[in-house]
């Protein structure tokens, strides 16, 4: 079977396309029993259901000579398809789609680099192939082939794109499998995508760690005054605009190694709380920034913003001529009877369709509202689910994971460059007391394991465009060079201890 790993690649890669699997989606929930039943050829396969949720992971074991396993994992969940427009019917058909995308492209001239990659014949569309069931497929292509001494243990989840809904459920679940099943893991391989818009020397890489992220909020309350009168308040809006200048692309808030940057902070959401116009000034403003990380905690997160936030306000006092107070929101917390935060959180979260970020704004307000508190000041809290960031500290591990890689012209970064599920099931930098206290909605509206702690790399397929009409994968790479990387991976941890 193993001459034939890279056309067992493609057809499960192109399978598993075909599955419609929209991040929510009733399809969704159906793929997991759909692929237990695609994997019934190994050993042992299983769904396991995510808590509260109408979503289930998938596990499927090949048992080896030896205890010593080595978790291959993934995502099958998909962005959504509506931004390929008329195509997209064909959205998860990737032979049926190249055609119709190379003809648009040729008709429109949108996009020339498209157009060259899909013209080589080296690139396949479709919604969900790069992003990640080629690689997927190409760790269930390895698994198959693999006829040496270790245990591989397949772990297909939900939900990454949105919540990580399936590997925060799976991550206390692995060492109870593990107990379950006499393994012993030595290693956990992510098998995500990267994307790469040159040559693809960055794509071919593997990543023995992941960035972290970390969703900063502010929650600003200022002194109404009338506009005629401004100096007489504090504009809510203005002491927004300058922790918005403050905390843009902050360097203290950027993490180097090496060659490699975790992306300075940039805001995702800034505004008022005002429900119309009239000439009174904003009472109230919400922000929050994304922040990634390679080795900080989330302690070392929230001192900094604290740090930074204070020096925003610094200046605005300056000009304001009143002093602003800048909070945690566990400070704000302590204000408030602990039932009645308990209440305020449930009655958020009771709303459904209301985003993470959403509910942490709510709740910091009421929470504001119910301490008796006066502005102006500034609450720093998190808005979302934290993802630790993640490294292997395994040396010798390491080096014969490269080695390996290196013999198949596989580079190694020292970290994943996207967020991914590797957060949940790697070695965590710090541990997570900063965000259980500052994150309004924590245990309200998400619950949060500790992450797993087994070694994590992330070997997957490369491509570009992810999470967008043109997203295409490299398929000499995916089908032909991924997985027997992975089983030389594999091979080098066999050898090792």
């Amino acid at each position: 079977m193993r001459n034939d790993i890279a056309a067992r690649a493609r057809d499960i890669a192109l399978t598993l396309t075909s599955w419609p699997s929209v991040t929510g989606s009733p399809d969704e929930a159906v793929l997991a029993p759909k692929l237990a039943r695609y994997l019934s050829h190994f050993d042992k396969v299983w769904t396991s259901p995510i808590p509260d949720d109408a979503r289930s992971n998938v596990f499927a074991l090949k048992r080896g000579r030896s205890p010593r396993t080595i978790v291959l994992t993934g995502h099958f969940d998909v962005v959504p398809v509506d931004d390929y427009g008329a195509l997209q019917p064909l959205a998860f058909s990737a032979e049926r789609l190249l055609p119709e995308i190379v003809a648009r492209l040729r008709r429109t001239g949108e996009n020339p680099l498209a157009l060259a990659d899909f013209e080589s014949g080296e690139f396949l569309p479709g919604r969900g192939l790069l992003d990640m069931k080629a690689g997927l497929a190409a760790g269930i292509a390895a698994m198959e082939s693999y006829s040496g001494d270790l245990s591989l243990l397949f772990l297909g989840v939900s939900d990454e794109e949105e919540r990580s809904a399936g590997a925060r459920a799976a991550a206390p679940l692995l060492s109870k499998v593990a107990a379950e099943h006499g393994l012993d893991i030595a290693l956990v391989i992510n098998l995500d995508a990267i994307s790469d818009q040159g040559d693809g020397a960055l794509g071919r890489s593997v990543a023995l760690g992941s960035v972290g992220k970390q969703l900063v909020t502010a929650f600003v309350v200022g002194k109404e005054a009338h506009a005629c009168y401004p100096q007489d308040g504090a504009n809510a809006a203005y002491l927004a605009a300058e922790l918005l200048t403050e905390f843009e692309l902050a360097p203290e808030l950027a993490e180097t190694s090496g060659a490699e940057i975790a992306a300075p902070p940039t805001a995702l959401h800034a505004k008022d709380l005002k429900s119309g116009y009239n000439v009174t000034t904003p009472a109230q403003s919400w922000l929050y920034w994304n922040t990634l990380q390679h080795r900080r905690s989330a302690q070392e997160v929230f001192d900094i913003s604290l740090m930074l936030a204070r020096r925003a306000m610094a200046r605005a006092a300056r000009k304001l001529d009143r002093d602003i107070p800048v909070m945690s929101y566990a400070e704000l917390a302590v204000l408030v009877p602990h039932h009645e935060l308990e209440r305020i959180a449930a009655d958020v979260a009771s709303h459904h369709e209301l985003d993470l970020p959403e509910r942490a704004k709510r709740v910091t307000a009421e929470v504001w509202k119910a301490s008796g508190l006066t502005g102006p000041a500034v609450v720093i809290g998190f808005g979302s689910i934290p993802y630790p960031a993640v490294s292997l500290s395994d040396a010798a591990l390491e080096d014969r994971i490269v080695a390996a890689c290196a013999a198949h012209g596989v580079g190694a970064l020292r970290y994943f460059p996207g967020i991914s599920d590797m957060s949940f099931l790697g070695e965590a930098s710090g541990d997570l007391s900063a965000c259980a206290a500052n994150t309004p909605i924590w245990g309200s509206s998400f619950v949060m394991p500790e992450s797993a702690g087994y070694p994590c790399i992330n070997i997957g397929p490369w491509g570009r465009d992810y999470h967008h009409w043109l997203e295409r994968l490299h398929a000499p790479y995916a089908f032909e060079t991924l997985p027997r990387v992975l089983l030389a991976v594999i091979e080098a941890v066999a050898k090792g201890r």
